[in-house]
Protein backbone atom coordinates (compact mmCIF):
# COMPACT_ATOMS: atom_id res chain seq x y z
CA UNK A 1 0.00 0.00 0.00
CA UNK A 2 1.31 3.35 -0.79
CA UNK A 3 1.36 6.06 2.29
CA UNK A 4 1.77 9.34 1.34
CA UNK A 5 4.46 10.51 4.01
CA UNK A 6 6.17 14.17 2.31
CA UNK A 7 6.47 15.96 -0.39
CA UNK A 8 10.28 17.10 -2.39
CA UNK A 9 11.57 20.39 -2.84
CA UNK A 10 10.98 21.74 -6.68
CA UNK A 11 13.18 19.71 -8.82
CA UNK A 12 15.71 20.97 -11.33
CA UNK A 13 14.98 20.92 -15.18
CA UNK A 14 17.38 18.89 -15.66
CA UNK A 15 16.37 16.41 -12.92
CA UNK A 16 12.68 16.44 -14.56
CA UNK A 17 14.02 15.87 -17.91
CA UNK A 18 16.06 12.94 -16.96
CA UNK A 19 13.07 11.69 -15.83
CA UNK A 20 10.43 12.15 -18.21
CA UNK A 21 11.21 8.61 -19.76
CA UNK A 22 11.47 6.54 -16.73
CA UNK A 23 8.71 7.71 -14.60
CA UNK A 24 5.05 6.35 -16.72
CA UNK A 25 1.81 7.69 -16.20
CA UNK A 26 -0.37 4.93 -13.77
CA UNK A 27 -2.08 2.10 -15.81
CA UNK A 28 -5.24 0.65 -14.52
CA UNK A 29 -6.11 2.84 -11.70
CA UNK A 30 -3.65 4.46 -8.97
CA UNK A 31 -4.34 4.05 -5.02
CA UNK A 32 -3.96 8.12 -5.15
CA UNK A 33 -6.50 8.81 -7.73
CA UNK A 34 -8.94 11.54 -6.90
CA UNK A 35 -6.64 13.29 -3.91
CA UNK A 36 -5.98 16.04 -3.83
CA UNK A 37 -2.06 17.43 -3.22
CA UNK A 38 -1.18 20.93 -1.85
CA UNK A 39 1.52 23.03 -3.05
CA UNK A 40 2.53 23.54 1.03
CA UNK A 41 1.06 22.06 4.43
CA UNK A 42 -0.93 25.43 4.89
CA UNK A 43 -2.05 26.26 1.53
CA UNK A 44 -4.73 26.33 -0.28
CA UNK A 45 -3.60 26.02 -4.02
CA UNK A 46 -3.81 22.46 -5.17
CA UNK A 47 -1.33 21.03 -7.08
CA UNK A 48 -2.12 19.72 -10.84
CA UNK A 49 -0.62 16.25 -10.48
CA UNK A 50 0.12 13.14 -12.17
CA UNK A 51 -0.06 10.16 -10.71
CA UNK A 52 2.64 7.62 -11.93
CA UNK A 53 3.85 4.08 -11.74
CA UNK A 54 5.23 3.80 -8.71
CA UNK A 55 8.64 1.86 -10.19
CA UNK A 56 11.07 4.22 -9.90
CA UNK A 57 13.14 3.71 -6.51
CA UNK A 58 15.07 7.12 -5.11
CA UNK A 59 16.83 8.15 -2.32
CA UNK A 60 15.86 11.53 -0.51
CA UNK A 61 17.18 13.55 2.00
CA UNK A 62 14.66 14.28 5.01
CA UNK A 63 14.57 16.86 7.86
CA UNK A 64 13.05 14.23 10.76
CA UNK A 65 10.95 16.70 12.14
CA UNK A 66 7.49 15.29 11.67
CA UNK A 67 3.94 16.35 12.08
CA UNK A 68 1.12 14.28 14.13
CA UNK A 69 0.12 12.43 10.69
CA UNK A 70 4.11 11.60 11.04
CA UNK A 71 4.35 13.44 7.61
CA UNK A 72 7.64 14.95 6.62
CA UNK A 73 7.31 19.11 7.88
CA UNK A 74 9.69 20.27 5.44
CA UNK A 75 10.15 18.98 1.96
CA UNK A 76 12.15 16.12 0.75
CA UNK A 77 14.88 17.29 -1.53
CA UNK A 78 16.19 14.18 -4.20
CA UNK A 79 19.82 13.17 -3.39
CA UNK A 80 20.04 10.32 -6.81
CA UNK A 81 17.86 7.66 -8.82
CA UNK A 82 18.25 4.32 -7.63
CA UNK A 83 17.76 2.42 -11.03
CA UNK A 84 19.96 -0.97 -9.54
CA UNK A 85 17.07 -1.55 -6.42
CA UNK A 86 13.90 -2.72 -7.07
CA UNK A 87 10.24 -1.28 -5.55
CA UNK A 88 9.48 -4.31 -4.12
CA UNK A 89 12.43 -4.42 -2.65
CA UNK A 90 12.09 -2.15 -0.53
CA UNK A 91 10.62 -2.23 3.12
CA UNK A 92 7.17 -0.63 3.66
CA UNK A 93 7.41 2.24 5.93
CA UNK A 94 7.37 1.50 9.01
CA UNK A 95 8.54 -1.51 8.88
Amino acid sequence: MLRYIGRTAPLARAVTRAFQGVLLPAVGGHPWTGRTFMAAWSSREALDVTLVDPKLVVEVAVDVARDVASRWRHPARLHRARPDVSAESVPMFGE
